[in-house]
C-alpha cells in the first residue's frame, strides 16, 4: 500500500532534524529550497528560538521568506564560504550520492550554494534513492529564454529531450529569470560527461545534475534514519 503523505511528510521532517541537529553556533548555514528543505528551516527556527546563533544564506526568493517569518537571520552569498548547507533532491544514486535537482526550479542558486559549502547534506525520504540517476525523474536544465528553441533542439540531439516547464498555462520563470527546460533522458551511465555536453550549449545557465558535491545523504524511512556516505 503507497505510504500516506502525512507519513512521507514524517520521513522528511525526520531527516530534516538530524541534519539540523549538525549546526552549532556562529555558523553560516545554505538554506535549501523545496519542501524537504522547508521542514530543515521550520526545525533550525526552533532551535534558534532556543538560543542558537546562525546566518543563513537562502537558495530563493520562497526560502528566503519563510526564513523572516520564521526568524532565520540572512546575510547575502556574496561568494562567502559557506559552513554546512542542507537541501533536499529529486533523485539520490545509491552508492555515488550523485542527485538530480531542481523540481522547484532553483537548482542555479542552490547548486552556487552546495559548491560553497564546506559540507553538503542532502536530506530526503527513502523513496529518492535509486540505483540510477534518471530513471524516474526529468533533468530540469535552467536556460535563458532568447535561446530556447535551439538550446532544446541541442539537448534533443544529446538524447536528453525536453519540454519547458509550465504552471498555469505560462512557462515557469525561476528567481533570476530562467527557463526550466525537464528533460528525458532515461538511465543516465555517464553523469559527468552527460552534465560537460549539456554545459557546453549556447544558452544553458546549468542543468540539475549534482555531481561528487554531496558528503552526506540523511534518508529516512520505514527502518529509520540511514546516513549515506559515497562510496569511494
Amino acid at each position: 500500500m503507497p505510504e500516506s503523505q502525512a507519513t512521507i511528510d514524517g520521513f522528511k521532517r525526520t531527516a530534516a532534524e538530524r541534519a539540523v541537529a549538525m549546526i552549532t553556533d556562529g555558523m553560516i548555514v545554505g538554506l535549501g529550497s523545496g519542501t524537504t528543505a522547508e521542514f530543515a528551516l521550520a526545525a533550525l527556527a526552533t532551535r534558534i528560538a532556543g538560543g542558537l546563533r546562525i546566518s543563513g544564506v537562502p537558495t530563493s526568493e520562497r526560502t528566503a521568506d519563510l526564513a523572516r517569518q520564521h526568524g532565520v537571520p540572512l546575510v547575502s552569498f556574496d561568494g562567502r564560504p559557506i559552513d554546512l548547507a542542507i537541501d533536499g533532491a529529486d533523485e539520490i544514486e545509491c552508492n555515488t550520492l550523485n542527485l538530480i535537482k531542481g523540481g522547484g526550479a532553483s537548482l542555479v542558486r542552490e547548486k552556487l550554494v552546495a559548491r560553497a559549502s564546506r559540507r553538503f547534506i542532502v536530506i530526503a525520504d527513502e523513496r529518492k534513492l535509486v540505483d540510477r540517476l534518471g530513471v524516474h525523474s526529468p533533468l530540469p536544465v535552467a536556460l535563458l529564454p532568447f535561446v530556447r528553441e535551439r538550446a532544446l533542439r541541442e539537448l534533443a540531439a544529446l538524447g536528453a529531450p525536453g519540454t519547458i516547464r509550465q504552471a498555469g498555462g505560462r512557462d515557469v520563470v525561476t528567481d533570476d529569470g530562467l527557463i526550466i527546460a525537464d528533460c528525458t533522458c532515461g538511465a543516465i551511465t555517464d553523469a559527468q560527461a552527460l552534465a560537460t555536453r549539456i554545459a557546453a550549449i549556447p544558452g544553458v545557465v546549468d542543468s540539475g545534475l549534482f555531481l561528487g558535491l554531496a558528503a552526506e545523504a540523511i534518508v529516512a524511512g520505514q527502518a529509520g534514519v540511514r546516513v549515506l556516505s559515497p562510496s569511494k
